[in-house]
Parts: structure tokens; sequence; C-alpha cells
């Protein structure tokens, strides 16, 4: 018997979840941080700052995320024509996140329960750095803080507080709060109602929006980030932009704190399709190979074959019904089959 039909129960379709970090070499967490002025003096400098795990000249440097800020009145950046109001990059990156996370031009972000942000700053992972998605509770920041009452400030998401996420469509929200892990330190939301969550974590597009209006404060939540809103104005009183300044309290180098950590791992969902293939002990126990049989006469050459035949399979070939060759399965070492063995193959498929 040279080829044996599959029974529907030899099929069996497998989704398993492969968790590993976004950062490159494989990195746990990113704790160097470099900017280029290449790309932050060019044409998509207004737009965002892209970050990098080590000098930006260097041959293994490598984007890991990107800070866009946002404003829905356009305040915070340069407008494109002085003489049209409110139509700067940042009103740009906000619409455009608004659309694609609320898919809703008249929204706003609504951080916590009930408070509505006209601002943020996104963290957008690059996109080479994962396959599918975000992993949640694996987002772990920490901002160094210019507030004289707080040193530094821990951010995650509260996926572990907030067993049924918030959706957006078919998108997942999780609040960003003031914990590790996944949770809060104190068992509580991990944020105040006043101002808002620190953010919003969305895993399915890989981006953490951070709630502008927690972070500016600097008398006991915030980290006093010193951000412009003004219209036609992309620079602070210290001439950073919105974006390199939350940079500077990511990288450490607005606080007491040097190499801040960030952590982050992706997720991914492998199909694996399994096949059974089975050879019962009657099967496929004779070869078809020239030495197992004599050419000039078609018989079996060593007689003891003939009541004892035994044969070692080394390959699995899946054939269609035209017995078109689809995929071939090596075996690690032969398998020895006769008479009183039967053998069972599990061929995995990934894709």
């Amino acid at each position: 018997m040279g080829f044996k039909r599959f029974d529907p129960q030899d099929f069996v379709v497998s989704a398993d979840t492969v968790t590993s970090t976004v950062w490159s070499n494989n990195s746990v967490s990113l704790n160097t941080y470099a900017t280029s002025s290449t790309q932050r003096e060019g044409s998509s400098g207004p737009y965002y700052l892209n970050i990098y795990q080590t000098a930006s000249a260097l041959p293994e440097a490598a984007v890991q995320f990107g800070i866009a800020y946002g404003n829905d009145t356009g305040g915070g950046s340069l407008l494109f024509d002085p003489s049209v109001s409110g139509k700067s990059p940042s009103r740009t990156s906000y619409g455009q996140y608004r659309t694609l996370v609320l898919e809703d031009e008249n929204s706003q972000f609504v951080y916590g329960s009930t408070f509505s942000g006209s601002q943020f700053l996104a963290l957008s992972v690059e996109r080479a750095r994962y396959k599918e998605k975000l992993f949640p509770s694996s987002f772990d920041l920490v901002l160094s803080s210019s507030n004289p009452n707080l040193t530094e400030l821990s951010l995650t998401d509260n996926s572990k507080l907030q067993t049924i996420p918030t959706y957006y469509g078919t998108m997942r929200a999780y609040q960003v709060i003031s914990g590790s892990g996944g949770t809060s330190y104190d068992g509580g939301i991990g944020y105040t109602e006043v101002s808002g969550s620190y953010g919003l974590f969305l895993p399915d597009i890989s981006t953490v929006l951070l709630n502008v209006a927690a972070l500016v404060d600097k008398t006991s939540i915030g980290v006093g980030l010193n951000i412009v809103s003004a219209s036609n104005n992309n620079a602070n009183s210290a001439g950073n932009s919105n974006a390199t300044e939350l940079y500077n309290h990511i990288s450490g180098s607005s606080g007491d704190v040097d190499g801040n950590i960030f952590k982050l791992n992706s997720q991914e969902t492998i199909t694996s399709d399994f096949v059974f293939v089975r050879a019962r002990n009657a099967e496929f126990n004779y070869s078809e190979n020239p030495s197992f049989i004599s050419g000039s006469t078609g018989e079996v050459i060593y007689s003891y074959f003939i009541d004892n035949p035994q044969t070692y399979a080394t390959t699995v070939g899946m054939y269609n019904d035209s017995n078109e060759l689809l995929a071939v399965a090596k075996l690690s070492k032969p398998l020895l089959k006769d008479f009183t063995k039967e053998a069972l193959v599990r061929v995995k498929l990934d894709f």
C-alpha cells in the first residue's frame, strides 16, 4: 500500500499564544534612549519623534517607538498657514488617532470614567518591533519627575484590575494607571477622577495615549510636564517641543532617574494544523525500493522478508486527490515498521 487516505479525525487545528519583548536584541526592558537630529529637523519632525535604543548613527540603531503630540484645537505646533487658524500637525495627529480609535470625528478621548481630554501624547511602537499586538499587563514605564513631591512615576495598564476591557469597535482599551505589572500599588484605581487616568493602553494598535492633563500636574499626581498648548507655538519655556519634553522624562534627563525603565511585550497567535499519520500493523511493511524486489522476476529478493518484512520510514508525504505532493515531513530518525508494530506520527504545520 503506497497511499492511505486521511480520516477527518486525523486533522486538529490549534491556536497558541506566544509572547516576547518588543525591543531590539530581545531586551527585556528599554533603558537607553536616543533621537535623530535628521529625523527631528526633517519633514516628519513636526508630527512625531522617533526613539532609538542607541545613537542613531550607529549601524545597530533601530527605531523602537515614536512620540506624537495631539491637540484637538491645533495648539502646541506651528500652523501650516499662519492665516488659517487651527490647522497644524498637532490637530492632524489628534484627528488621525481619533478616527482610528473612536471612529468619530467629533468625539474626544475619555480617560477614566468621565474626564474628556483634548490633548494626548502618543507612544506608538515601531511596526518592525512586533508581529500582531501588544500583551496587556506587560506595559511598565517609569517617568522621571520635575514635581518636587514626586521623584518618579511608574505607569502600567489596568488589565489585571479590569478583566473586561473597554471596546472601541473591536479594539480593546485599558486605562493607564500608577502601578506596575497590570495593577495598581494599593489595589485602588491607580488615578484620580479629577484629572482622569494617565491615559489609554491600546494593545491592538500597539499604542499608548497618555493624558496630558494628568501628567502636567506638579503638586501631587503628575510629573510636571512642561507642555505648550498655545496656537502657532511649538516650543515650551525650555525651548522643547512637547514630544521632546516627554522624551526627556522617559530618558530620565528631566529628574533624578538615569535610564528609566520601559518594559513592553508583544503577543502573537500562531495557528497550527496537526495531522496524525497512522500506520496500522498490516500497512507499509513492504517497500517499492529496487533493493527490496527483484527487477527481473518481481519477487522479494530475501526470503525472510516474505513472512517477516521490515521497512524503515524516514519521510511522510501528504498528497491531494490528484496525487500532487503538498507537504513533506521528515522524521528525526528512521522508524522501524513490521507486522508487530504500529506507528503514529504527528505532523505540525504552523501558519
